[in-house]
């Protein structure tokens, strides 16, 4: 029996009349789906609360004005209804949704639309215009969600808001990419088929997961959370509304409604007056780092001698808002120095080195330090970084003070010992390192920036075992706020499956450290999270049958790209002379779980003074190609072939599973 099928028809051909009824049905029906759906298109630089109001307006605004008000109903070609378990939402495929869905994303969309003659730092005019719904004395924020939520927030702030739309309208409403170009089109979006193409690469390479964070609490206007404003600052706010209400009924209004707008909209809008409320600041108790699964920067409990300073926390906060002439404001690659948009955890407050120091971290992404000094006229310091996805290494300490060729740290409360140890010197064991009451090191030598590299001094700390973390791990300082995390990945074992990164503790890899160490220097202030040692290949050298070892050193950032050097380490009389570095590759997934396979050479020169083109693989790696000036080819994960010293050469290799690999440069 034939099953009837609607008919498509065009959005050109259709201009139906939507009853005020059937979009209220819509409308109450799907309006948590509606209001997300707004949210999520709502440009974040309008900060959380308004953007709550923002997309509860633009869904209310939504609703047609009266019973014989067109409008036009929202046609999607060809509109699949995908089932929840490919990780999609199942749209409601009817035309009252459809409308009221394409209504809602054309209210959304205009919060970026600048007119030409627009003037360029103010905000598009839909944005200006006030709405309602309207809330007086408190601030909403939906439910504050993990570091993955965070990340995925962070992504969507830094694509247009057609892209955000494309992005939502598939993974919220399961909509297929055509269906989704067609509504962007008729929404006014000038790029459809460019929206959908960047949407594609949000939420890689896992786009269920996407899925599951999109619908979670921290993208939820409907479930919010509430905080007071600044009482004081409204107070004064009502008397001057009442003064000039008085002066002025009309024109004051106006004034008054326009003037909070575009200064709600200014550069850090997103800046409430609770987050400047030193009062307001989030404080953890002291023993909640041992009763958490989530062991990271929220963890930490406030600490320091003047962390009940209002004063000294009001200073801090403002210099972060609206930094003055004499703050020297410095930040990580990757990291934004715009003001809080909540307020942020208070870490530690105290005095440190004849300084005055604050360290706060703004719910997931950043550590700020604010430093001023205790005596003379010098400016304070106000320092950004990123530590999204800290963990239990990644934010096991924090730099507090540096003077001169020393720093100190301030550790999280799950480091149960502490020691020193240089990475030049790897026979010499740790040394105890002294931690003050409120968890602040003695001064610790620091690394050589820059000239000779003759130690190289790492912590080398300790976990808890409370929360059965108790191993023993290296963080080195890289000029950063956090240090860096140091690894190793041992040599593939025969027939063994791959190896995965360890900690840089035992006699190998305190081996492999001593003759890279050194290089660490090229990776100094970079916003560098952790550097992995990967020893991917051992090869005999001809001419004598000694054995190199070809390492690959990966450092990984906060914001996610990665450097990689590639080191070949030739038998050596001292255990710490420095590895040759043969590659030098920034922005790549090579050596990460990411970029699994590699392929390296070098020229090398045996004692009898005969050069030869060395090369070798990681453990996929079956054969390798010589050609160009030299040609050669041999079985296995390594090469060896007789060449002049300036020989031109290209290495190819050829993988277990198929396909090909170049050697990185």
């Amino acid at each position: 029996m034939p099953i009837h099928q609607p008919q498509q028809r065009s959005a050109a051909a259709s201009s139906e009349s939507l009853g005020v009824q059937q979009a209220e049905a819509a409308l109450v029906e799907h309006y948590p789906r509606l209001v997300r759906l707004a949210y999520v298109v709502l440009p974040p630089s309008l900060g959380r609360h308004r953007r709550v109001l923002a997309a509860h307006g633009a869904v209310q605004r939504a609703l047609p004005v009266t019973r014989t008000a067109p409008a036009r109903m929202a046609q999607v070609p060809a509109q699949s209804r995908r089932s929840p378990e490919a990780g999609q939402a199942e749209a409601p495929a009817n035309a009252p949704y459809a409308s009221m869905r394409l209504r809602v994303l054309r209210t959304a969309l205009a919060y970026e639309r600048r007119p030409r003659w627009w003037p360029g730092r103010l905000p598009a005019p839909a944005a200006l215009r006030p709405t309602l719904p309207v809330v007086w004395g408190l601030r909403l924020f939906p439910r504050a969600g993990g570091v993955d939520e965070l990340a995925l927030d962070r992504a969507l702030s830094e694509v247009p808001g057609a892209v955000r739309a494309a992005f939502a309208l598939q993974l919220l409403d399961g909509l297929p990419e055509t269906a989704v170009r067609a509504l962007l089109a008729e929404a006014g979006v000038d790029d459809p088929a460019g929206a959908v193409r960047r949407a594609a690469r949000l939420g890689r390479p896992d786009r269920a997961a996407a899925h599951v964070l999109l619908r979670s609490g921290e993208f939820d206007p409907c479930t919010v959370q509430t905080r007071p404003s600044d009482l004081l600052r409204r107070r004064h706010r009502v008397r001057a509304a009442a003064l000039a209400a008085a002066l002025c009924v009309v024109a004051g209004t106006l004034a008054v409604a326009a003037g909070n707008d575009v200064r709600n909209e200014a550069p850090g809008a997103g800046v409430t007056v609770p987050a400047l409320d030193p009062a307001a600041v989030l404080r953890t108790a002291a023993e909640q780092w041992a009763d958490t699964s989530r062991i990271d920067f929220t963890a930490w409990p406030v600490r320091g001698d003047r962390r009940g300073d209002g004063e000294l926390l009001g200073r801090a906060l403002r210099a972060w808002s609206e930094p003055s002439g004499n703050v020297q404001v410095s930040t990580t690659p990757g990291t934004v120095d715009v003001p809080p948009a909540q307020p942020p955890r208070l870490l530690f407050a105290g005095e440190v080195d004849g300084a005055a120091v604050v360290l706060f971290h703004d719910g997931g992404v950043r550590i700020v330090r604010y430093a001023e000094p205790l005596a003379g006229g010098g400016g304070a310091a106000l320092d950004f970084a990123r530590t999204d996805d800290a963990d239990v290494t990644t934010g096991a300490a924090v730099v507090v003070s540096r003077t001169g060729e020393k720093a100190r740290f301030l550790l999280a409360p799950w480091i149960s010992e502490t020691t020193t140890r240089d990475l030049l010197a790897p026979d010499t064991p740790g040394r105890p390192l002294e931690v003050g009451p409120d968890g602040i090191t003695a001064p610790v030598e620091r690394p050589a920036a820059g000239g000779g590299c003759d130690a190289w001094p790492v912590l080398q700390l300790r976990s808890s075992e409370r929360i059965v973390e108790n191993h023993a791990f290296l963080v080195t300082d890289l000029g950063d706020l956090a240090p860096a995390h140091l690894t190793y990945t041992p040599k593939p074992g025969r027939g063994a499956p791959a190896r995965q990164p360890r900690e840089a503790t035992g006699p190998e890899a305190l081996l492999a450290w001593a003759r890279t160490a050194c290089s660490l220097r090229a990776l100094s202030g970079s916003g560098v999270r952790a550097v992995n040692n990967w020893a991917f290949a051992e090869q005999r050298l001809p001419e004598g049958g000694a054995s190199a070892e070809w390492l690959c050193t990966r450092a990984d950032t906060w914001r996610g790209p990665g450097r990689v050097l590639v080191q070949f380490l030739q038998p050596a009389a001292s255990p710490t002379a420095p590895a040759a570095v043969v590659a030098d590759r920034n922005d790549t997934a090579l050596c990460s779980r990411f970029g699994q396979h590699i392929l390296a050479g070098t020229h090398w020169k045996a004692a009898s003074g005969r050069w030869y083109v060395l090369a070798a693989g990681s453990r996929a790696v079956n054969r390798i190609e010589a050609t160009g000036q030299v040609r050669g080819a041999a079985g296995g994960p390594t090469l060896a072939v007789r060449a002049p010293r300036d020989a031109s050469v290209e290495l190819t290799a050829r993988l277990r599973e198929g396909g090909t690999l170049a050697a990185v440069r």
